[in-house]
């Protein structure tokens, strides 16, 4: 039984606190990761159209069950609507797809993952579809649609009344657009997913969501160290070698990516590193047993300079040959 606690959002449900993040989990190794994850206790599994390992998650949660570690039931599963499907007549089928791939009848959580509406892919042409409406163009770009919010979200809350999601929620939003949507929705969300760590502490927007009663999960709570790779973070940005998380660490007997994981649960927020390996896994879990103090805390949060590192306004230009700014 899984020792992990839940956050109740504002349709009841119960939401691990902890989850295991699925963005960049090799294919090859990814069934492994996941049942190893769940003998570890987890049960909140992190996943989206956009990372192209959903079938491989899906085969591990099928172990995960088969094996009798878990229920499926017992299971939480998140996975998000990608920015090509953003049209009324594309959110159905894209959750069907993903669900389909997972080998599931429904998930737990389905996100919008960004406020980003793109020219649509069909699915036999090229999935996940990514960014690119044309890797062979000449000078290949993103094409955006004319998508209000409005529409994709009524089209989420079908997938309500379908019974395909238990729960919908929003990715990447600010406070400005959570509240018009909150002027129309008539299923609220339960969650918004953002990214969340000392060096970006978002503290109006943790506040505004408590006020509407929006659970927030954060994202990249280890800051810089995902992004290194994609050339989006340089190593003296890291965190997890901060001499204030670092002292911390010292003073508790826990590691830096404890810390900054104890950080986010005690403000709150659900947490979700990702790992492959079987000790990190562990590691990642075993941040229940400890309390930060207010002075810990504060001096964590005072590392705040608004870095964000996942930001369209930056990559989408660099990567995508397009200016996409979502962030001020």
């Amino acid at each position: 039984m899984s020792s992990i606690p839940a956050v109740t959002l504002n349709t009841g449900a119960q939401m691990p606190q902890l989850g295991l993040g699925t963005w960049k989990i090799d294919k090859t190794t990814c069934p492994e990761v996941i049942v190893t994850a769940a003998k570890a206790g987890y049960r909140h599994f992190d996943c989206a159209c956009d990372y192209g390992n959903e079938v491989e998650v899906g085969q591990g949660i099928q172990r995960v069950i088969d094996e009798g570690i878990a229920t499926r039931e017992e299971l939480w599963i998140t996975s998000k609507l990608w920015n090509t499907y953003h049209a009324a007549e594309h959110v159905q089928p894209a959750l069907e797809k993903t669900l389909s791939d997972l080998g599931l009848g429904y998930v737990d959580l389905y996100l919008i993952h960004f406020p980003i509406a793109l020219k649509f892919v069909p699915f036999e042409e090229r999935y996940p579809p990514e960014w690119v409406y044309d890797p062979k163009a000449e000078h290949p770009g993103m094409i955006a649609e004319s998508i209000p919010i409005r529409e994709t979200w009524e089209a989420m809350e079908r997938l309500v009344e379908a019974s395909l999601a238990k729960n919908i929620g929003v990715c990447n939003f600010n406070v400005a657009l959570i509240r018009d949507l909150l002027n129309y929705a008539s299923v609220r969300p339960s969650v918004l997913q953002v990214e969340l760590h000392p060096l970006l502490t978002q503290e109006k927007l943790l506040r505004y969501c408590e006020s509407e009663e929006i659970a927030v999960t954060a994202f990249s709570s280890f800051g810089a160290e995902s992004y290194y790779a994609l050339g989006m973070a340089q190593p003296t940005e890291s965190l997890i070698k901060h001499d204030v998380v670092t002292n911390i660490a010292n003073a508790c007997g826990k590691s830096p990516g404890q810390v900054l994981l104890r950080w986010g649960v005690q403000r709150g927020t659900i947490v979700i590193p990702k790992s492959s390996s079987e000790g990190h896994l562990k590691e990642n879990a075993a941040i229940f047993d400890f309390e930060l103090t207010a002075e810990q805390m504060s001096q964590l949060s005072a590392l705040n300079i608004d870095r964000r590192f996942n930001d369209p306004g930056d990559f989408c230009e660099a990567a995508f040959n397009t200016f996409f700014p979502i962030y001020d």
